[in-house]
């Protein structure tokens, strides 16, 4: 079984029952689970009246997910530690044999600068290489002498070998010093004469095979010529075929356009991409540029889609983006059925209540698990947020009866408590109209028409009259910069029992005011109606309005 948690989440622009839905499936699961593998977690911002409820029984607020699409940090990747720029090739090879990789990162100062492959060192051993070869490598004597297994007898270990030939001390001194040039690595025996010639024709390095000594006057010579002195245990056949190993990787690797992803990006973007790339793996770097591994198609053909429980909503439109990309596995909801499509069947309960939090207490008692205070706080506040304590037509006897007990549970009383619960998310002074419409916003689809549909409470006809002087303006900037045909905003006051109405539509695709008229047999004025015992988006709004757009 994967340990990947599982997340249990409500709709976009949540409301209490969104959240507090969440958190106690989460809590339900997880004692039935008999591990914490599922979060409850949230699609936007609480608002003031859920942050009072999960500060009043001390829950903190779900983590927020802006998307529910994978990235690539989510993604398996293969951890290697890399080697430096200036690292042999012949290291480098045996750290992939070691490690059964094809791909090494390659680092700077500890950035990554590049990429070496299997086939970039492959192909550099069975090219014919020119005898110029390893000194345009820049080849350092640390390298040399490691690649040959070799001392450093004479000279400087930081010094490199740049310019120069590599020649093989084979023929007796009188012919090997017509071919020995000035500042090349001769490759030799234990000939004392031989040595001596190449460091008279001004060789930079000498490399001695067979592990053979060397005289202290050569020595002194070789001090007195600046020349290094390798002495190696190989012979010269198998010390000229290692040689070229010597290179540093830097010499081989890719540089230029390396293709790398950032561990913020999306996996769709990165799986675009490699398509278009006849590569095995691609580095991934964090925020801060430095490397995490490497990931290949494979791996995102492997990889596991975050798993997720849908609360208190059931269509697409509601949902977190990325929902496409997510597993559900449960949907626990009392709304109408929507448009979440899911791969394979799942455990989906709908009941035609108040209010989710009535379904999931009913959960918890049909799977005999005790109901904590604080559990039963929330559970209690969703469903007389959702309910306006019990003055919502969508307020059935068993949400009612649920509450109550709930209430006695939790040691509150419900009329008292959602009071509290109202004044604390009617406060309007200082947030902006954005914060305000976005509060409890739903977006419907009717015969083709989009609608957005938001919902307030206030309390008094001052507070009425301040919300629609800076909300129709607002309203009227959302239908110019969305795709929606009309926008809706429900200033219901619970106490009254009456809702008014701000409404814009799109002039050229439907009149918003015959619509809100024939939905409600009200008159309209600057923008707004009154609806009389009106206080449901659900029950009473959306069926109007749905009716009245079907008649057109």
């Amino acid at each position: 079984m994967s340990d990947k948690k599982i997340f249990v989440i409500g709709h976009k622009n949540p409301d209490t029952d969104s959240i507090c839905s969440a958190i106690a499936y989460a809590n339900l699961k997880n004692i039935l689970a008999g591990e914490e593998r599922y979060l409850p977690k949230r699609a936007g911002h609480t608002n003031r009246e859920t942050k009072y409820v999960l500060q009043t029984f001390g829950f903190p607020k779900p983590g927020y997910v802006d998307t529910l699409e994978p990235r690539v940090r989510e993604v398996a990747m293969r951890k290697t530690r890399g080697v430096d720029m200036e690292t042999s090739i012949k290291k480098a090879w045996a750290q992939m044999n070691e490690e059964n990789l094809r791909t090494l990162p390659v680092f700077q100062d500890g950035k990554l600068v590049g990429v070496v492959t299997q086939g970039d060192i492959a192909r550099s051993m069975m090219e014919e290489h020119a005898t110029t070869a390893l000194s345009s490598s820049r080849v350092s004597c640390r390298n040399i002498v490691e690649t040959l297994d070799g001392e450093l007898l004479v000279g400087d270990p930081d010094r490199v070998f740049d310019q120069g030939k590599v020649a093989i001390g084979a023929a007796n001194p009188e012919v090997m010093t017509q071919y020995i040039q000035p500042h090349s690595m001769v490759i030799m025996g234990n000939r004392a004469d031989a040595q001596i010639g190449a460091l008279e024709k001004g060789a930079d390095f000498l490399i001695v095979c067979l592990g053979s000594e060397v005289f202290e006057s050569i020595k002194e010579l070789a001090r007195q010529k600046n020349c290094n002195i390798i002495v190696t245990p190989y012979s010269t056949y198998k010390c000229a075929r290692l040689i070229n190993q010597s290179m540093p990787v830097r010499h081989v690797m890719h540089f230029g356009e390396l293709i790398c992803f950032r561990e913020s990006d999306f996996v769709k973007d990165a799986r675009k991409t490699m398509m278009k790339k006849r590569l095995r793996y691609f580095p991934v770097l964090d925020k801060d540029g430095g490397f995490m591994g490497f990931i290949s198609q494979r791996n995102l053909l492997d990889m596991e889609k975050q798993k997720v429980i849908l609360v208190d909503h059931n269509e697409k439109t509601q949902s977190a983006d990325g929902i496409d990309s997510a597993e559900v596995l449960e949907i626990i909801d009392h709304h109408r059925i929507g448009g979440v499509t899911t791969v394979g069947p799942v455990y989906f309960r709908n009941q035609p209540l108040g209010c989710t939090c009535t379904i999931v207490t009913q959960m918890y008692l049909e799977n005999k698990v005790d109901i904590e205070p604080n559990i039963a706080g929330v559970l209690c506040s969703a469903i007389l947020s959702d309910t306006l304590c019990f003055r919502s037509p969508t307020c059935t006897p068993l949400d009612e009866s649920t509450a109550r007990m709930l209430a006695q549970i939790a040691g509150i009383d419900p009329e008292e408590h959602a009071t509290k619960m109202f004044q604390a998310g009617s406060q309007i002074s200082d947030k902006t109209e954005e914060e305000l419409f976005y509060q409890d916003f739903k977006t419907f689809s009717v015969e083709g028409y989009q609608m957005g549909v938001g919902q307030l409470t206030v309390i008094g006809d001052e507070m009425v009259q301040e919300l629609k002087a800076r909300m129709l303006p607002f309203m009227e900037q959302i239908l110019e910069r969305t795709h929606l045909d009309m926008v809706f905003l429900l200033l219901t006051d619970i106490m009254k029992e009456t809702t008014e109405l701000l409404y814009q539509g799109n002039a050229d695709i439907i009149n918003t005011p015959e619509v809100v008229r024939a939905a409600f047999n009200v008159e309209t004025a600057d923008h707004s109606a009154t609806l009389v015992n009106v206080v449901s988006r659900k029950k009473q709004f959306m069926p109007g309005m749905t009716i009245a757009i079907q008649n057109l």
